[in-house]
């Protein structure tokens, strides 16, 4: 009797013990059915990427930034020492930056930014100048000094302008909301054919160029691609060709012939001419009647003079009737001068090529005010230069013209379609 009680008291315990752990696991495993909870996924932390700003490639964050301008009579140490730079450590830095960038020319109205610690003494790290809107150097003052150039990156777009021509082509540019810069771009590419001395009200341009940017911002106009200016009722065309690698670009007209001359229309890229080539002229300094076998450009004191032409230099003196002068050869034929000038740029057995500054305007010598007298000599006798008529340089070759032929007429078609503006 005793033993049947306790046989039934084992088989009550094991049943028990059967169901707990059928509970147990069906807490444990999930069925297609079951929509009981799923155990606990570990949380995981998610960090998110922060980068810091960064300005010439530094961390932007780091230090206690200073924008600034260059003002008049500013210098590298008047830049510097207030922001705890020694003297010794201004003079190594302009030392070391001699083969990259003359501190020299540092220029008023130009940007620069210090990057200076943040603890009350604000002691300058780096100094970073930027002579142009793209182009910066980075100088870095710690213990070891270097100096770097760099530049911003820079995107470009394809744009277009025009205009009308009521006073000048800078101020119709600048009238019509464009970049004034393109002026001297225009005035280089149309130097050979076009004096802008004597453009015209109604005279009209169109442009196709490309746009520089940093950050969005535009900063400088860039390659002039097609261009059109009307001048006189004469229509003159400008394309700028490649023909391959081989090659450099330049500008042609229409039927493929560059625009290139063997001499520029005048000596001074803007001005205005006040006296001709004549033969009977009342002198304005001896107060009389002469010939005058130049022609008179004034302009401000300081604007450089540019050769008309590649040659050599044969005389860079002073005399009391010409003042500072320049004496170009170009060939057997052909022979420049450039007079009253504050100061030249040259000496005598010098090479200089077309476009290059060989001094400055003054009034030197016999002159009532600032301007240059240019002289013109062909076979020893002097003439008027703007009854010469002058060679092209080299045409596009024949292999080349068409691929300047589709070039041309795609840009022909952009021109057209661009209105003017008045």
């Amino acid at each position: 009797m005793m033993r049947d009680k306790k046989l039934i008291l084992l088989i009550l315990v094991a049943a028990a013990a059967g169901i707990t752990a059928l509970l147990l696991s069906g807490n444990r495993t999930s069925s297609p059915g079951n929509t009981g909870p799923l155990p606990d996924t570990p949380k995981q932390n998610v960090v998110e990427a922060h980068t810091a700003p960064r300005k010439f490639g530094l961390a932007v964050d780091s230090f206690n930034v200073i924008e600034n301008t260059v003002q008049k009579n500013d210098f590298l140490g008047s830049i510097l020492e207030p922001y705890s730079v020694e003297n010794t450590t201004i003079a190594k830095l302009a030392q070391k930056s001699k083969p990259i960038f003359d501190v020299r020319r540092i220029t008023a109205g130009s940007q620069y930014t210090i990057f200076c610690t943040k603890d009350s003494l604000q002691k300058a790290v780096y100094f970073v100048y930027q002579p142009n809107a793209i182009d910066y150097i980075l100088y870095d003052l710690r213990d070891t000094i270097t100096v770097t150039a760099g530049k911003r990156e820079v995107t470009t777009k394809v744009e277009t302008a025009s205009g009308v021509i009521t006073s000048s082509l800078y101020e119709a540019l600048d009238k019509a909301g464009n970049d004034p810069a393109l002026a001297m771009r225009l005035a280089d590419i149309y130097a050979w054919t076009i004096d802008f001395y004597k453009i015209q009200q109604g005279d009209f341009f169109k442009v196709v160029y490309e746009q520089r940017y940093v950050k969005d911002e535009p900063v400088e106009p860039g390659q002039v691609r097609s261009a059109i200016f009307s001048h006189e009722g004469d229509i003159y065309y400008a394309f700028q060709f490649q023909p391959d690698s081989t090659h450099t670009g330049d500008y042609y007209d229409e039927n493929g012939k560059s625009l290139r001359k063997a001499f520029l229309k005048a000596p001074l890229k803007f001005s205005r001419i006040t006296s001709r080539f004549t033969m009977k002229r009342f002198h304005p300094v001896q107060k009389r009647w002469k010939a005058h076998l130049g022609t008179d450009y004034g302009a401000p004191t300081g604007t450089p003079i540019i050769s008309t032409g590649s040659g050599t230099v044969i005389e860079s003196s002073y005399s009391r009737n010409n003042g500072n002068f320049v004496k170009v050869r170009h060939n057997n034929t052909y022979t420049t001068q450039y007079l009253h000038m504050s100061r030249r740029a040259v000496k005598r057995g010098q090479a200089v090529r077309q476009g290059q500054v060989i001094g400055y305007v003054g009034s030197t010598g016999l002159a009532t005010g600032p301007h240059v007298c240019y002289r013109f000599w062909k076979n020893q006798k002097q003439v008027d230069p703007y009854r010469q008529k002058f060679p092209a340089a080299t045409p596009i070759s024949e292999n080349s013209l068409p691929a300047f032929n589709a070039f041309k007429q795609e840009q022909q078609q952009l021109l057209q379609s661009i209105g003017l503006n008045p």
